[in-house]
């Protein structure tokens, strides 16, 4: 006879403050044993490859390198920087290259969101060929819009003369003269590797303006227009405001990735013509790499580090409320509404004038360019706003449904045109290329390039390192993130909101600031051109913020399922692998395909720690196929297309669970 025994209940974790706590658990927090565990292999990570290095960083710019020997000298090496040209210069082209990006990417982003906001149909079609900009690598974007700029062998002039737009841009004065040298003359090189940034950053801008734009509430639309407001009055008292959060934060986060950027500034003119377009970035690397100077490198980067640390707290700030300062809290209670309202333009004024005395040269002509577009869209919602107030509402709808469908061509133009040169250059001959015949179309379809690139060059090999480097890279990051989000979001102990801003710190620190110290570091270990070098570096930039994400996405998970599981009989731990992970599979898969990705298209770390040619990953590999004035043309675009595809296909599957992990974790975290 079976008999039933009643299974009795568990005890529930004691509450903080319990007297049947111990002293420990009282001091250090209810959890603190298995937070220990769960969050100890992204401390040491965090610590290792992120804190100490700075702190290393800091130590090494106190010294210089005489001879064999490295003696200590004070602050000499900030204080050189202070009648370092090359420095200054560099400070004003990161500054110029990041105002001007982000002004445009504002613009155009916040118009590509507005057209795909009242697309009825077709707009995650049109939204997926946006984003294909941001996901192909650097390297592709780099050498596809050095091609197109070529004077020789480039479509640009040739499409531009021909059509008259060329000849016009110079009767006007937005080029000296023409054909344009777009990358070899100092007057448009700045100008060129802005608008290479803004067509890589447009995606990201128009995607998070998208989803701001569908969290405004419909009914305020709705009320205004039963009060008679025009669109632009909507506009601006609707979507402006209900976009402002979401504003801030993403301009911040691309100033901070724009203003350190180094590898598509290096990949297209490699800081020229003279020092034309080179960032204060490349000044550190030439200063520590170049001419084996560590410390005068690692003061280059620390000297800008209070810049980078304002724009990063305010970052932290905004990602962390929901209100902006100024809407609440003490920052709010500090400034009156008026002020409030004239601070923007305060702001932008104070901008304009700086940018007015940076670069004379470019300014009005970034505002004729500006101007022109604003313009357009101005005149366009007037007319519909005018036919709408009379009545014709056939004729207000033609009108907007027109100039939106010519906006959305010359958009999906601009964003296309590059990737179909690409495509099409893998598959011409190396003559086609150089008779310059058929520029748009191969003639005939060749397989050519292809297999010059297999044939004599070490690609299949940069291919394998690639995929070794970022598939172990990507699951240390996933499996430390996992277990380090897991503790931040349901295990209680002390310090926990401390490591969480932690994170957050880390995740917004620029490359730039590491490169120099994780060098030392891993030459220091013996492993330099070494993948290991790799794996461990690349979490620097992608364990942070996969963490992030899954600490969102943890709290989205209600907690009475685990808390069932515990009643069970489950332990802590038991429930985490059986109940959390299972129901957090979007988050993972979201944070697998972000630090693949960025893992597969890293250039920086890879350019420094590798220098051995079977070791070298594909964007560094591709970088050493060109030979002074040589530029394989035809190789380098099977190259890019044979280093994209991968990534392609893999947002192509993952983006539903992309967009799923993002809204539950980023937006909600």
């Amino acid at each position: 006879m079976t008999v039933l025994r009643e299974r009795p209940a568990p005890v529930r974790p004691a509450p903080e403050g319990s007297p049947s706590l111990s002293p420990s658990q009282r001091l250090l927090g209810r959890d603190w044993r298995l937070a220990a565990v769960f969050v100890g292999p992204t401390l040491v990570l965090v610590a290792g490859l992120i804190l100490f290095p700075i702190v290393d960083s800091v130590v090494t710019s106190t010294t210089e390198r005489h001879g064999a020997e490295t003696v200590f000298v004070g602050l000499d090496n900030y204080t050189a920087l202070v009648d370092d040209a090359v420095f200054h210069k560099g400070v004003l082209n990161s500054f110029v290259f990041t105002a001007y990006a982000e002004i445009f990417k504002v613009v155009l982003g916040l118009i590509a969101a507005l057209m795909l906001h009242h697309m009825r149909r077709g707009r995650a079609v049109v939204a997926g060929v946006i984003l294909l900009p941001w996901v192909v690598p650097t390297v592709v974007t780099a050498f596809t819009w050095r091609s197109l700029f070529d004077p020789i062998f480039g479509s640009v002039n040739v499409l531009l003369t021909d059509s008259g737009i060329g000849p016009f841009l110079a009767t006007i004065g937005l080029v000296d003269r023409w054909p344009a040298e777009w990358l070899s003359d100092p007057a448009l090189a700045m100008p060129a590797v802005i608008l290479v940034n803004v067509w890589k950053g447009i995606p990201f801008f128009t995607v998070t303006f998208l989803a701001g734009l569908k969290a405004i509430d419909s009914g305020l639309y709705e009320a205004a227009i039963v009060d008679g407001a025009s669109p632009w009055q909507r506009f601006v008292h609707i979507t402006l405001p209900g976009l402002r959060h979401v504003m801030i934060v993403t301009v911040l986060l691309s100033s901070i990735w724009t203003f350190n950027n180094f590898d598509l500034i290096w990949l297209m003119t490699q800081g020229g013509p003279g020092d034309a377009t080179a960032p204060y970035v490349m000044v550190a690397y030439s200063k520590a790499i170049q001419q084996l100077q560590l410390g005068a490198g690692a003061a280059v980067t620390l000297v800008m580090l209070p810049v980078i640390a304002v724009l990063v707290v305010i970052l932290v700030r905004m990602m962390r409320r929901n209100d902006l300062p100024g809407t609440g809290g003490t920052g709010g209670r500090r400034l009156t509404p008026a002020q409030r309202r004239a601070m923007p333009w305060v702001i932008v004024l104070a901008s304009t004038l700086v940018l007015v005395w940076a670069s004379p040269h470019i300014v009005w002509k970034a505002a004729l360019v500006l101007a022109v577009f604003v313009v357009l869209a101005a005149a366009v919602g007037r007319v519909v706003s005018v036919l709408a107030a009379r009545g014709n509402r056939l004729a207000a709808r033609l009108v907007g449904g027109t100039g939106s469908g010519v906006a959305l061509v010359g958009l999906l133009g601009f964003v296309l045109a590059p990737l179909y040169w690409m495509t099409v250059t893998a598959f011409k001959s190396d003559d086609q290329i150089v008779a310059r015949t058929d520029d748009l179309w191969p003639t005939p379809w060749t397989t050519q390039q292809f297999t010059n690139l297999f044939n004599g060059r070490a690609f299949g090999t940069w291919y394998l390192n690639t995929v070794l480097v970022s598939v172990a890279s990507t699951a240390i990051a996933l499996v430390c993130a996992a277990l380090a989000g897991y503790a931040l979001a349901r295990l209680r102990f002390r310090g926990s909101e401390s490591f969480t801003v932690t994170i957050l710190l880390t995740y917004v620190m620029p490359g730039a600031l590491l490169f120099i110290p994780l060098y030392q570091m891993m030459s220091g270990i013996g492993l330099n051109d070494s993948l290991w070098s790799l794996v461990l570096a690349y979490p620097t930039f992608t364990l942070p913020f996969a963490t992030w994400l899954l600490v969102g996405y943890f709290k989205s998970i209600p907690a009475d399922l685990e808390e069932a599981a515990l009643v069970d009989g489950c332990t802590r731990f038991g429930a985490f692998l059986r109940i959390t992970l299972p129901l957090a599979k979007p988050g993972l898969l979201a944070v697998a395909l972000f630090t693949l990705t960025n893992a597969w298209n890293e250039f920086l770390f890879a350019f420094v720690f590798i220098t051995d040619d079977g070791y070298k990953t594909l964007p560094v590999g591709m970088q050493s196929m060109i030979f002074g004035d040589v530029v394989p043309q035809g190789q380098l675009a099977a190259a890019s297309l044979l280093i994209s595809i991968p990534v392609v296909v893999m947002y192509a599957f993952g983006q539903r669970f992309l967009t799923e992990g993002l809204t539950a974790g980023a937006v909600k975290g």
